[in-house]
């Protein structure tokens, strides 16, 4: 599915004219810095003008392409894939009108047509793709940094939300595919693709149902032994399976079933979008944790939660070697607890935190670290920050500094350096059990 994610050309077909679909859709191209060829198509012609340059709209395509983006009537998509079949290899069609509303005949019509000229189809009634290293924005949702991870959404509207949420996480995205009514392809060869694709390193899922569950646990199983893959289903209820039923068409079935299915397979479910992101910027940053965990905190009811929400989540408070204990207390203010949680005490400086990440992290007991931090007034958040990047330490760091624009540069810092920040004890207890199921 290269010609989809990582495509050379491509043809864009519907009205030009600002605001309409097609047009967000080109300008999200041009402005993307795709490098490929770029054809809008619609039978009326003219020109169009997009971030300064302005391209011929043809009357029909007739050259090959990668692949083409559909935005037209629902009723004309058939007839159209029929002409335009020999001169593509996929299809994103971003019409609605299809089975979501009763309509299973023109469905299955334009899946016809698409196998009649081996064109693979994504959608219908979807919100389209982006192939961010190919610096592919095929879609009118709000672009994104390039990073590793890939969401796979069977709704547009959730996915555009997911997106624009990540950008406010500081997430780092591979892939995006909203896939609609999965006439054609559906999750089940997105989590196939994705666990091959090189810059993908874990892949999210949002799923309302399946229409084969067979191949869905054959295909998250093989994606899950290759990269984290994060689940989050929704039509868990009696009441949103019949909700998930009238939006996508798809048969939601019994939760029961999807956990179960989702456990067998090895991969992670979370229960709402706030976990799929911190679940996300943890496998970014780590492929795996163990289970033994020390915190390490400057304020003591932060490090009690960090400690109640790792127990309750079935972490281990790492018990520190009679080495480390010695040490941290040979550095350490007589008031600081050199147990674990340390409490370096409210004035902990970029050195405290430094050496007693490094002497931790030594611990054969050790095999992560919880690191937080709520800095006060007049000790700057970066310094804490700059500790954390520069301690020697060659175990996972989660990190939790809080609160709010008291941190903000400390969390900038960090994350110019690759390590996400988790904004609660909580949270950051969370991404290390997530990663101790790996």
């Amino acid at each position: 599915m290269d010609f989809f994610f990582y495509p050379s050309s491509v043809a864009v077909f519907g009205s030009f004219k600002k605001g309409a679909i097609a047009y967000e859709i080109l300008r999200n191209i041009v402005e993307g810095g795709f490098g490929g060829k770029i054809i809008p198509v619609n039978p009326k012609g003219g020109t169009v003008e997009v971030a300064g340059r302005t391209f011929e709209i043809r009357g029909r395509l007739d050259e090959p392409v990668d692949s083409a983006i559909i935005a037209i009537p629902a009723k004309f998509v058939p007839t159209l894939i029929d002409e335009i079949g020999p001169l593509i290899k996929g299809a994103v069609v971003i019409s609605a009108g299809f089975s979501e509303v009763g309509n299973e005949e023109l469905e299955r019509e334009l899946v016809e047509k698409a196998r009649r000229h081996g064109v693979r189809i994504i959608g219908p009634n979807c919100a389209g793709i982006f192939g961010v290293h190919g610096r592919f924005f095929g879609s009118f949702e709000v672009r994104v940094r390039p990073g590793g991870l890939a969401l796979i959404s069977q709704s547009g509207a959730f996915g555009g939300a997911a997106l624009a949420m990540g950008n406010d996480e500081g997430i780092g995205f591979s892939a995006f595919v909203s896939y609609g009514n999965a006439s054609d392809l559906n999750e089940s060869d997105f989590l196939e693709y994705f666990a091959d694709d090189e810059n993908t390193r874990a892949i999210a899922l949002y799923i309302e149902g399946v229409k084969d569950g067979r191949r869905f646990l054959k295909a998250l199983r093989y994606a899950s032994a290759r990269k984290p893959v994060i689940i989050l289903k929704a039509g868990k209820s009696a009441s949103g399976a019949k909700a998930a039923a009238s939006h996508t068409g798809s048969l939601a079935g019994s939760y029961e079933i999807y956990r179960a299915a989702f456990k067998q397979a090895g991969a992670i479910e979370v229960e709402e979008m706030e976990e799929l992101f911190d679940a996300a910027k943890a496998f970014e940053m780590h492929t795996r944790a163990g289970k033994r965990v020390a915190v390490i905190t400057n304020s003591g009811g932060p490090g009690v939660l960090a400690t109640d929400k790792l127990e309750r989540l079935g972490l281990e408070i790492a018990e520190l070697g009679d080495e480390t204990v010695d040490e941290l207390r040979s550095f350490l203010p007589s008031q600081c607890s050199v147990r674990n949680p340390i409490d370096l005490i409210a004035d902990a400086d970029y050195e405290r935190y430094r050496k007693t990440i490094e002497v931790v992290c030594r611990d054969q007991n050790v095999d992560s670290l919880l690191v937080i931090c709520v800095p006060p007034i007049f000790l700057p958040s970066e310094e804490i920050a700059k500790a954390v990047i520069e301690a020697d330490c060659d175990k996972p760091i989660v990190v939790n500094f809080m609160a709010g624009e008291l941190v903000s540069g400390g969390v900038k810092l960090l994350e110019n350096h690759g390590i996400k920040n988790f904004p609660t004890p909580e949270r950051a207890a969370r991404a290390l059990h997530w990663l101790s199921l790996r």
